[in-house]
């Protein structure tokens, strides 16, 4: 059995890089994910999840906004049955700014 089997997943910016590796190996464990990204390369990894014989719900949407968040949080729970796990990955980099001087503002923009 996987470790995760009959689980419930979130990914937050699930469109490329740590957030789609994490999706996949998320399902690849058992679970199922509903992935989610703002651009629409996030369809992709959902069907590369699919492919691989994984669950997967691709959402487009926007982690910075609580109602979107919301949404894919019910999503979840409707499709699913549960959510087990949130992998908050979305976000943006600093950049050379140190973490305390970039204010709330920043990651709205």
């Amino acid at each position: 059995m996987k470790r995760l089997e009959g689980r419930g997943a979130l990914v937050t910016g699930a469109a490329s890089g740590i957030g789609r590796a994490s999706a996949r190996l998320f399902a690849a464990e058992g679970a199922k994910v509903l992935v989610f990204d703002r651009v629409e390369t996030v369809e992709e990894t959902g069907a590369l999840i699919a492919k691989a014989g994984g669950t997967a719900i691709a959402v487009r949407g926007d982690a910075g906004a609580e109602s979107e968040i919301k949404a894919a949080i019910e999503r979840a729970h409707g499709e699913f049955g549960r959510l087990d796990a949130v992998f908050a990955n979305a976000g943006v980099s600093g950049g050379a700014t140190p973490m305390e001087d970039i204010d709330e503002a920043f990651f709205a923009a």
